[in-house]
């Protein structure tokens, strides 16, 4: 018998166990789902106001508390028992005794379990060894756990298994419940961030029509009422635009995005990111709105503008550094610009790097693969990246000086991709146009090119104002910002294969 196998039988039988305990309680009219306890208190308000209480002032005003929790460790020594219970703030220990339970209610405790979720009444007082404890008046059960938590409390081993079962993982492992609380305080931070800047949060459709702005294969669905296929988002861009259109001038969203693409430690098909449009800013501008937000968002989280990230210091005070397109590719990338700007030679060194090149493919398009191989794992300290080539950049506005690249820049922190942000195209002309040169490489079999969109190149007809516009991924800005390795871990329920059965 091999070790998971092993692993499942002790499983089995110590569930078998506690359906055998869950039965005693029921015989002896105990619920085990019971919704009639009310606390009146979270345990750390209990431990903010009196954990520097001496035992002397405790045993004066002990106090009466009504918590509830998970217990989390239990040690019995016959007529008195200890407990840790855990709420969604902190744990503290409980004492619980038979002289003062009584008899019968104390065997009732008896058949409580670690992961069971009980309410105590009780006061405080402080046990030999210092310990703030609660002495137990009343404990009840509230919910009845039939399976046992893992043994070790600092967390689960198999990764997987913790992806998988993250209610677990929240329960025992300390640095994945840290991990999603900083997620809420960062987007809540991003959220005050923007409205105070002046700009409005709007919702835009999840299920399209037509699905745009960005290149990526999408995702699709029907609607039976309507007999239509439908596209799950890969991006809330062009209807953000036309709220432009519209006359709203400072828009933004965080929104969910589907992609249907790999999955790897920075990609995962369903991902979250804030895109937001502000109208008569361009490019430039927009990167020292973005210094400034990320700047505030360290100062906010920890107090400085250097955080740690996989043991090398990123030090996000502005300036940032900045370079073109193919200044990196030179500097960075260590190409010289005849290679890299004549079609056969960049050819060549893309395939010498053992990436493919489809016959047809466009300049721009291989000049960015020998970027993503040569240039972007290096820049680990903040880097604006910008004056794409316009091959690949089909929603960015065309540079006046030179109509080969757009006014636009990516962000890239720790060797990703942190933010995409452009002057907007806002000429429904060339708009129309690049739609159009875009349908001509999905027909020759690109699936991520983008969707010809009239009713969009309608909207600009109505003319948009000059603007700039936004992306900026929430999971890797996350993950940065709790030195966390994969997007796995900053991801409540990623997408997973499905479990295979060992039945």
């Amino acid at each position: 018998m091999n070790k998971q196998n092993q692993n499942d039988q002790s499983e089995s039988q110590v569930i078998q166990h506690r359906r055998q305990k869950a039965k005693f309680l029921a015989d002896n009219q105990v619920p085990l789902f019971p919704n009639t306890f009310r606390k009146d208190t979270d345990i750390f308000s209990v431990i903010s106001a009196r954990g520097d209480a001496s035992a002397e002032d405790l045993e004066k005003d002990p106090g009466e508390y009504s918590v509830a929790g998970r217990i989390m460790a239990l040690r019995s020594f016959g007529k008195v028992t200890f407990i840790h219970i855990q709420d969604h703030t902190e744990r503290i220990q409980v004492f619980v005794q038979r002289d003062v339970l009584g008899q019968e209610h104390y065997q009732i405790f008896k058949k409580f379990d670690i992961g069971d979720i009980v309410g105590v009444k009780g006061g405080l007082f402080r046990t030999r060894t210092g310990e703030l404890t609660i002495k137990a008046d009343h404990i009840m059960l509230l919910s009845k756990s039939f399976r046992p938590l893992p043994e070790k409390y600092h967390g689960l081993k198999d990764v997987e298994t913790r992806y998988r079962q993250r209610y677990v993982d929240l329960l025992v492992n300390p640095d994945a419940k840290r991990i999603f609380s900083a997620r809420t305080r960062i987007v809540r931070f991003i959220r005050e961030f923007l409205d105070q800047k002046g700009f409005m949060e709007v919702e835009t459709p999840m299920m399209q029509a037509i699905p745009g702005g960005a290149t990526a294969r999408p995702f699709h669905t029907h609607h039976n009422a309507l007999d239509m296929k439908l596209y799950l988002r890969i991006a809330p861009e062009l209807y953000l635009k036309r709220l432009l259109v519209g006359g709203f001038e400072k828009v933004y969203e965080i929104n969910r995005n589907f992609r249907n693409e790999g999955i790897s430690t920075r990609h995962n098909p369903e991902f979250t990111m804030l895109e937001f449009y502000w109208a008569y800013v361009d490019f430039q501008e927009l990167m020292a709105f973005t210094e400034e937000m990320f700047s505030s968002l360290a100062m906010h989280m920890f107090g400085q503008t250097r955080i740690i990230y996989q043991e090398n210091t990123i030090d996000l005070t502005p300036p940032w550094t900045k370079l073109s397109f193919h200044e990196s590719l030179e500097k960075i990338g260590g190409l010289a610009r005849e290679d890299f700007q004549d079609p056969e030679k960049a050819t060549r060194l893309v395939k010498n790097l053992g990436e493919s090149v489809q016959t047809g493919e466009k300049l721009g398009k291989i000049q960015a693969k020998l970027f993503d191989i040569l240039v972007e794992p290096k820049l680990v300290q903040p880097h604006f990246i910008y004056h794409y080539p316009t091959d690949i950049s089909p929603l960015s506005r065309k540079n006046e000086q030179d109509p080969s690249i757009t006014d636009r820049f990516e962000l890239f922190i720790t060797g990703r991709e942190m933010a995409n942000a452009f002057s907007e195209l806002n000429d429904p002309m060339d708009q129309r146009e690049r739609f159009e040169d875009q349908v001509l490489e999905k027909e020759a079999g690109d699936d991520e090119a983008h969707f010809m969109d009239e009713d969009y190149v309608r909207a600009l007809e109505y003319g948009m104002p000059p603007a700039g516009g936004e992306g900026i991924g929430i999971d890797r800005l996350v993950m940065l910002f709790t030195d966390s390795p994969s997007i796995r871990e900053v991801i409540l329920f990623p997408l997973l294969r499905p479990e295979v059965s060992t039945g």
